[in-house]
């Protein structure tokens, strides 16, 4: 195999196979396997989507967005209650 990369990347690489106190060979085989096996995903749900990813089955969702606190839905949901019910709204329109 041939790789052709920056001095930069392979400087890092280099280092980062001295740092495990590995070859540079062995190092990129293993990054590389670690890369496209999926039983090397940590749950289930992983292996799925990596699979789904090398078939070209997976759709990007976009930016992961983060949990509201429980504060913040306990606030909703006892503010969801309140109000005038689409139905009245509807039957009102009608007259």
């Amino acid at each position: 195999m041939s790789w052709r990369v920056d001095d930069e990347l392979l400087e890092r690489v280099r280092q980062a196979a001295r740092e495990h106190g590995w070859s540079l060979n062995l190092y990129v085989t293993k990054v590389l396997d670690a890369a496209s096996d999926p039983d090397n995903a940590p749950s289930g749900t992983e292996r799925l989507r990596e699979r789904l990813a090398r078939a070209g089955l997976l759709a990007d969702s976009g930016p992961s967005a983060e949990r509201p606190p429980r504060s913040a839905v306990r606030r909703a949901a006892k503010a969801a209650g309140r109000g005038t019910a689409v139905s009245d709204v509807v039957a009102s329109e009608r007259g």
